[in-house]
């Protein structure tokens, strides 16, 4: 049971890691299609994003592969949980008729 309490903060600090991951990633792509320049945007963002991840992944893990474990599940919960709130992926317009003028 000790063992277990000691990985409820490697999930906390997993969630948290993607909640900031992929909530940039979802702030990234709605500020930087509107920028004169979206690839800085989002060359500088990914560049953040990951250096930010993999420090707090190794921080937590601390060189127990069990905390590394439990942090990547809080991480993959997390894209999940920001997934859910920030909507489904947006469709193009008439793409039912491209589908249809496909099939025949």
């Amino acid at each position: 049971m000790n063992e277990t309490l000691r990985l409820v903060p490697a999930l906390v600090a997993g969630v948290v890691l993607g909640v900031m991951f992929f909530g940039g990633l979802w702030w990234t792509v709605r500020r930087g299609f509107s920028s004169k320049q979206p690839g800085l945007w989002f060359f500088g963002s990914q560049l953040l994003r990951v250096s930010i991840t993999l420090g707090g992944f190794y921080f937590v893990s601390g060189g127990h592969w069990q905390r590394l474990l439990v942090c990547l599940l809080g991480f993959l919960l997390a894209r999940l949980v920001v997934m859910r709130l920030t909507g489904p992926p947006f469709e193009l317009p008439n793409s039912h008729a491209k589908e249809a003028d496909h099939a025949s």
